[in-house]
């Protein structure tokens, strides 16, 4: 039996693996890099820094993206 083309890569994108640990490094890292361009008094405050990505209240959704991807959702803390 022939599979359709959107069948086939439903059924090859079913199987998606989770991010590995390095890619989350990676993807804070990235976080933290823009965080000090937008706010340049960060660079040189570890602690500030830092606080500021938990700040940001990022979430990670598994498997909620187009093919059981990753999804990052950030909440802007309210004042």
């Amino acid at each position: 039996m022939k599979l359709g083309f959107l069948d086939f890569l439903r059924e090859s994108l079913k199987d998606e693996q989770p991010v590995a640990p390095i890619d989350r490094l990676m993807a804070k890292r990235w976080v933290k890099e823009r965080l000090k361009r937008l706010f340049p008094h960060l660079r040189n405050d570890p602690v500030g820094l830092e606080r500021a990505y938990k700040e940001l209240g990022i979430q990670a959704h598994d498997g909620a993206g187009k093919g059981g991807t990753t999804i990052y959702e950030i909440k802007v803390p309210e004042k």
